[in-house]
């Protein structure tokens, strides 16, 4: 039992090493720092401030998004337990929002859907997991897809 907590740790300690903090408050005092330790102190910071969200809406705190992120950010805010639920299925009124918040076109969203679908886990880790959080995974998903990426594209 004890290898297998020790291996979940050394697990989950090395994802993080190559975690972006993001924005915030905590990504701004340990700017520049590479390494397990700064990572882990600037996300702790920004979830303990919970400071993401309002840096994505507002453009500050180091956030540079575009305003259909912001836009997305705060629809997220307020309706986090739907577009979790309409995003597990894979379609709904709260997903095709965030599709139209974010500018989507028609020919993209199926592609769109079926990315969120088939991120939730990465998306949404824990029952736990924040606005700030999901917007953050949903964003870097979206960047990584060479299709979607230019709909987060600051």
């Amino acid at each position: 039992m004890k290898k297998l907590i020790a291996g979940a740790i050394l697990l989950g300690a090395s994802s993080m090493a190559f975690a972006q903090p993001g924005c915030g408050v905590g990504a701004m005092i340990w700017k520049g720092q590479s390494g397990i330790a700064p990572h882990v102190l600037a996300a702790t910071t920004n979830a303990t401030f919970g400071n993401q969200t309002f840096g994505m809406t507002t453009g500050t705190l180091g956030c540079q998004t575009n305003e259909s992120v912001q836009s997305m950010a705060m629809y997220m805010d307020s309706n986090i337990d739907k577009v979790a639920r309409d995003m597990s299925r894979g379609n709904g009124e709260n997903l095709e929002t965030l599709a139209v918040l974010l500018g989507v076109e028609e020919a993209d969203r199926g592609a769109f859907r079926q990315l969120l679908q088939d991120n939730f886990a990465v998306i949404f880790p824990n029952s736990d997991t924040t606005s700030g959080e999901a917007v953050d995974a949903i964003v870097a998903l979206l960047e990584k897809n060479e299709s979607l990426s230019k709909y987060v594209a600051a």
